[in-house]
């Protein structure tokens, strides 16, 4: 786990994708927001397109690369949280999310993990992957 959330760390802006409510894949940028008790955070509005596809499919997955060109895959299902100190961690990590949501109880502003993760670290060395689960 050490290893994905440092990953996730240094290339922070991942690329997250669900099913779309037409049945097609729907790929978009996300910001990794955390890491807390074993499980990685990130944060959408429940305004959002991605927010109605989540609740139709909780299967997500995403990628990102680094600077060593190595990629990272994670894949499992969406859990909502509504912890507020999770809501406020999130929130205090990103000015960006800050300036959106202003507030960690703002009705709109829904914090998720990833639950029943899979996380595989790929590069272009010829060494095979390296898995993780959490």
């Amino acid at each position: 786990m050490n290893e994905v959330v440092q990953f996730l760390n240094e290339s922070p802006i991942v690329y997250f994708s669900t099913i779309g409510v037409d049945g097609k894949p729907k790929v978009r940028p996300f910001q990794f927001m955390l890491a807390e008790e074993g499980k990685v955070f990130f944060c959408t509005s429940n305004q959002k397109d991605v927010f109605s596809e989540i609740e139709k499919n909780k299967n997500i997955e995403l990628c990102t690369m680094n600077s060593k060109n190595e990629w990272i895959r994670i894949n499992g299902k969406v859990v909502f949280s509504n912890d507020m100190k999770i809501k406020e961690k999130v929130l205090n990590s990103s000015e960006l999310v800050k300036n959106i949501y202003k507030s960690a109880d703002n009705k709109i502003f829904e914090v998720f993990y990833i639950d029943d993760a899979k996380a595989t670290i790929y590069d272009f060395s010829g060494n095979p992957p390296r898995k993780y689960t959490f």
